[in-house]
């Protein structure tokens, strides 16, 4: 006969089990904002950055008169005085000078010059008229996107009225085009908004980083190793450690004044340039990549160690041959990691000068650069509303690419994983 029991719980297991259940909805609770806000943040982000893959275009009619060209040297020729008479010619009933200048500023400043490098890369086109689409300016790029309002008061907005009826004429005529900004990708920066690229910064960003894991992986996975494989355990190896992980939490920006007092003023190395950008964030990176590759040595099981020594293998061939592979997914992904925190980082670049003005794509690690996170720092600060949204799509780019190094973290130590 078997008898039945009944567990009755207490008032005290019944408390102790709603607490349990709600410790558990608050982590959830927790996860679920954290996420709502991020979502939110890119999401609001990507909302005002999204206008930048597409560029206004205005198609006009340009007359290439061949006695206003001297074939030995096109460099000299008027190209913008070519867009201005065509822009007159589109509109005659443009008298005065105020409103001349407005018609001008339809298009970019720098419409002549993509005039010229048109007629340079044909110069057959010398003496014929042809149809161009021409970059419009930041004011009006920025109205036909639907970001100014046109039923504000004249004088709350950039655009005016009289630009306004223009702008309606041309899109009358399928004159006024949207197409893909390449620019974007493919410029340096400059002061106008509509010809604002980030290839300088990303090109700026590549070599730093490039200086900077150069630098940072060998020292630090090196010096994770001897600290934990070789180092006697007493208390200079204790006192360094503990540097160590204070090293980690210094604030980057004491690292960029050193940087600007040891490489800049007492090396003479050059300003500005991705070689001392990257010696900086290696100095900020290295702590980073010793902590993490000396927990990656402590997970190796000790028998590993034991079995080498057992069969005649000395401490280094233990070490490189048995220990140092097993150990280096993590040492990757730590280092991957510190390299993406380095890509994000601004406040050292700026206290070595990486924050100048940059137009020119750099072509070595000593030339004058800018990087990613400075650039968006420079067009968060520039008053032209049209530069809020290349500044909302160079955080989009920059988030891609930490999410990128982050994934390839991820991949890395699955593929070391796997072989060993």
């Amino acid at each position: 006969m078997t008898d039945d029991f009944t567990i009755i719980p207490t008032p005290h297991t019944r408390r102790r089990h709603k607490s349990e259940l709600r410790f558990q909805w608050y982590g959830k609770a927790a996860i679920i904002a954290a996420l709502g806000f991020l979502v939110l943040m890119i999401g609001s982000i990507g909302y005002k950055g999204v206008g930048v893959i597409y560029q206004t275009k205005i198609e006009l009619d340009i007359q290439l008169n061949a006695d206003a060209f001297d074939p030995a040297q096109l460099r000299k020729a008027d190209f913008s005085g070519l867009v201005k008479t065509a822009l007159r010619a589109r509109f005659p009933d443009v008298k005065n000078r105020r409103q001349k200048r407005r018609l001008y500023g339809l298009v970019s400043s720098d419409a002549g010059f993509e005039l010229r490098k048109m007629v340079e890369g044909n110069p057959n086109l010398i003496g014929s008229t042809i149809k161009i689409q021409l970059t419009a300016s930041d004011d009006i790029d920025t109205f036909i996107k639907g970001k100014i309002d046109k039923n504000l008061p004249e004088s709350d907005r950039r655009v005016k009225d009289v630009e306004i009826n223009w702008i309606e004429k041309l899109q009358a005529d399928n004159s006024v085009v949207q197409v893909f900004n390449t620019a974007f990708f493919t410029s340096g920066d400059s002061r106008e908004p509509e010809l604002a690229g980030i290839l300088s910064a990303l090109v700026g960003s590549f070599f730093t980083l490039l200086v900077c894991f150069l630098l940072s992986f060998p020292i630090g996975v090196l010096a994770a190793i001897y600290l934990e494989e070789f180092a006697p355990k007493n208390r200079w190896s204790d006192l360094i450690e503990i540097n160590i992980n204070n090293l980690a939490a210094v604030p980057s920006i004491v690292f960029g004044l050193l940087g600007l007092t040891i490489f800049l003023n007492t090396f003479g190395l050059p300003r500005s340039s991705p070689l001392v950008g990257g010696m900086v964030l290696a100095l900020m990176t290295i702590p980073t990549i010793i902590i993490a590759s000396r927990a990656s040595l402590r997970a190796v099981p000790p028998s590993i160690r034991e079995a080498a020594l057992s069969i005649g293998a000395t401490r280094v061939q233990t070490t490189f041959h048995h220990v140092a592979p097993l150990a280096l997914p993590g040492m990757l992904t730590g280092s991957i990691v510190g390299m993406a925190q380095a890509l994000g980082e601004t406040a050292p670049l700026i206290m070595i000068g990486m924050v100048a003005f940059i137009v020119d794509v750099p072509a070595s690690i000593l030339e004058p650069a800018t990087a990613l996170p400075v650039q968006i720092f420079l067009w968060a600060d520039s008053p032209e509303r049209a530069f809020v949204e290349r500044t909302s799509a160079a955080i989009i780019v920059l988030l891609g690419f930490l999410v990128v190094m982050n994934l390839g973290a991820i991949l890395l130590r699955k593929k070391f994983e796997q072989r060993f």
